[in-house]
């Protein structure tokens, strides 16, 4: 019994002391720090302060007091926070000092360390940081008391920590070269006319099943049809120089990586110009802004367009843009753009912003949500839905499948005029349209379009009725009383007579009485209007001519209705045609590119029919589609023209330099001749002709209407 006592005491001692050996390895090797090759032979205990004694010697020896600090005697200390990582690689993660010099240097010498053995925990490599103070002056290293406060070791890492400080280099790591990820995207193309030639023929070959009319287009519709990617290259200066690339061949800033990619653009345009019989000094536009455009996956794409602007024009734009003076002290509105505040003594300041998120759930589905314009037609001009009025909220949704694109907006618009404010605020107003195209054959399509106007009439707001996208608007509207809504209905047509001729056309309806067509009277109920035209590509064998025919017309009281808010305009603007209705012009356009080059011709011919706005004569003759229907002239004997009837002709001749393709940054001249010609003159129709001169550097992203 005594023997197996003693030899339970024996074992119960070894097992002990094994223990205590195993678990003092274990301390010690969790607590081992770095090893310079200097500090093999130490003990582990003595390992740290050799680690401390030679890194501070080491800096000592290295370190060169800049300059600044010499000069100045400067006395004081430079913080350093830096780790040795699990290869042994000194890294500095943050310096600071009272000159950038010091933290220069203090990374430089940091930089010439040589690897050593690294931190072990548990036995396996591991990270290790620590923070040093430097002395300036440089004092010698001590002992681990006396320079405790030099060197400390922060806590070990844990491996989520570990990974968590890597994170901003795995993104910075993670970039890609830029691949010109637009040009497969959801976004919209920037709705130019001189744009859109450039592959307007391309979309239009007989055989293609493309719907040309809605606009504007997203790029990865048009890519089926049209290259950028290879016209870009094209077009490539291929200058190394970082300036010069940006100039000339890519995005001020272009990012892309696993799942997403942006580009950042500044937006300018610079102008100046005069034109004849004025007194002010000359006219200018100062454009100043931004232009960001971007993807998240494959399917959710954004932009944005932000504008500071202010302008002086030629006297007629001026006095139209007053005559569109809204409610308050702001002088106008400039066309297109938005309501602008007086600048200066004689000038104008209209800051614009336009953005939108664009979102393809599905191949046959696009949804989009932001504050823009759109545009139905393929002419120049269109009766049913155009982009001469300034932006606005909207939600669009484009589904395309078989031989239909079928496109759906619904806006929210403002009337901005005095009569119609209510307690300081602009009246607000809706909007809804269904667009069909249907690609009846290889050469012809049909397009069916209806479109309803209402205001929040009896407290109803955006009123769910329209939201459905497959009913019939006017029946809606008749439902919800005669006077709840202006509903508008419109028929478009293309024929592509071959590869290089195609005709298209449109009729807007928006009232009509059989009775009195019949009667043949001329009556006023028959609210309707046209469009013939005809595009000629490659004309006379000339690659990249483009000429365009166009005829419009629109009769009296076209878009108005006898509640004067109801109709079809937004800011004081028509969402139709710019010259509103009683009115019919021709127009012949001519276009052509050369690679970086262009150049755009245009023909304006027509007439038009305004109100005299006399005590004389107060009658509504239908051009003024903001006027009440009620106070029309006459009830029979309608046409077009009728009232102070003016003559009117506009041609324009702009040649550009296209200097970015990734940006539509282009140099720029400008030269129109516009003569206008009243039966008689009043304070909205002052006989004048205008010769115009303008030049400048612009980022091409919108049209501009100088033709009205």
């Amino acid at each position: 019994m005594g023997f197996r006592t003693k030899r339970m005491k024996k074992l119960i001692l070894l097992t002990a002391f094994i223990c205590y050996i195993n678990v003092f390895s274990q301390d010690n090797e969790y607590q081992k720090p770095p090893v310079f090759e200097e500090c093999q032979s130490e003990a582990i205990n003595d390992i740290k302060e050799c680690f401390n004694k030679t890194l501070y010697k080491f800096i000592n020896d290295n370190f060169e007091v800049p300059e600044i600090a010499q000069n100045e005697n400067y006395k004081g200390q430079i913080s350093v926070l830096f780790e040795v990582d699990k290869e042994g690689v000194f890294n500095v993660l943050y310096t600071d000092a009272i000159y950038d010099e010091l933290k220069t240097e203090a990374q430089r010498v940091f930089g010439l360390l040589p690897k050593i053995t690294p931190s072990t925990y548990n036995g396996n490599p591991t990270f290790s940081q620590y923070s040093i103070s430097i002395a300036i002056p440089l004092k010698e290293y001590k002992s681990e008391i006396e320079e405790q406060k030099l060197i400390t070791e922060v806590n070990q890492l844990s491996e989520i920590q570990q990974k968590a400080k890597k994170e901003f280099d795995s993104i910075k790591n993670s970039l890609v070269p830029y691949d010109d990820s637009e040009y497969d995207s959801q976004l919209n193309i920037p709705f130019t006319h001189t744009q859109y030639s450039r592959f307007d023929r391309e979309m239009n070959l007989v055989g293609t099943n493309s719907h040309t009319a809605a606009k504007p287009y997203v790029y990865s519709d048009v890519s089926k049809y049209y290259d950028f990617k290879k016209v870009n290259k094209e077009l490539l200066k291929g200058s190394d120089s970082w300036w010069s690339r940006k100039l000339w061949d890519e995005h001020l800033v272009q990012v892309q990586g696993k799942d997403y990619w942006f580009t950042l653009d500044p937006v300018i345009d610079f102008s100046v110009g005069k034109n004849t019989n004025s007194d002010h000094d000359g006219t200018f536009n100062n454009t100043r802004g931004v232009y960001i455009q971007g993807g998240l996956g494959k399917k959710l794409n954004f932009s944005a367009t932000v504008l500071e602007s202010q302008g002086r024009f030629p006297d007629y734009f001026n006095q139209f843009a007053e005559t569109l003076k809204p409610f308050g002290p702001d002088p106008g509105i400039i066309p297109g753009r938005g309501i602008a505040k007086r600048f200066k003594k004689d000038a104008y300041d209209y800051p614009v912003a336009e953005g939108y998120l664009s979102y393809a759930p599905a191949d046959f589905l696009n949804i989009q949500f932001g504050h823009g314009k759109n545009f139905i037609g393929d002419g120049y001009r269109s009766l049913l839905l155009s982009d001469n009025a300034t932006p606005y909220p909207y939600l669009k949704l484009n589904t395309k499948f078989w031989k239909i694109k079928y496109t759906n907006t619904w806006m929210w618009l403002r009337d901005v005029r005095p009569e119609v404010t209510e307690d300081g605020a602009f009246l607000t107003k809706y909007m809804a349209n269904h667009y069909l195209s249907w690609n009846v054959s290889k050469k012809f399509n049909l397009g069916l379009f209806e479109s309803v106007m209402w205001t929040n009439t009896n407290d109803r707001g955006f009123d769910i009725n329209y939201l459905n996208p497959i009913i019939f608007y006017r029946a809606v509207e008749f439902s919800t009383g005669p006077d709840a809504g202006n509903a508008i209905i419109g028929l478009s047509s293309k024929y592509k007579w071959n590869d290089k001729v195609n005709l298209y056309g449109q009729f807007i309806l928006d009232e009509f009485s059989l009775s009195d067509v019949k009667a043949g009277n001329k009556s006023w109920k028959n609210k309707f209007g046209f469009q013939l035209g005809a595009k000629y590509y490659n004309a006379f064998d000339v690659k990249n001519l483009l000429l365009q025919f166009e005829y419009n017309q629109v009769r009296p009281y076209t878009y108005s209705h006898n509640s004067i808010v109801l109709n079809y305009a937004h800011n004081y603007q028509s969402m139709a045609h710019l010259w509103n209705s009683n009115f019919k012009e021709a127009i012949i356009i001519g276009r052509y590119h050369y690679k970086r080059w262009s150049a755009d011709a245009k023909i304006v011919i027509g007439t038009r029919g305004f109100d005299f706005n006399t005590t004389e004569d107060s009658a509504n003759y239908g051009g003024d589609i903001f006027g009440d229907e009620r106070e029309r002239v006459s009830d029979s004997g309608i046409k077009i023209g009728q009232g102070n009837k003016t003559n009117i002709f506009h041609a324009e001749l702009q040649t550009s330099y296209l200097l970015n393709p990734r940006n539509n940054l282009k140099v720029f001249t400008y030269v129109s001749y516009r003569d206008f010609n009243p039966e008689a003159q009043t304070t909205e129709t002052i006989k004048n002709n205008t010769l115009w001169f303008n030049l400048g550097v612009r980022t091409d992203l919108f049209n501009w209407y100088f033709d009205f």
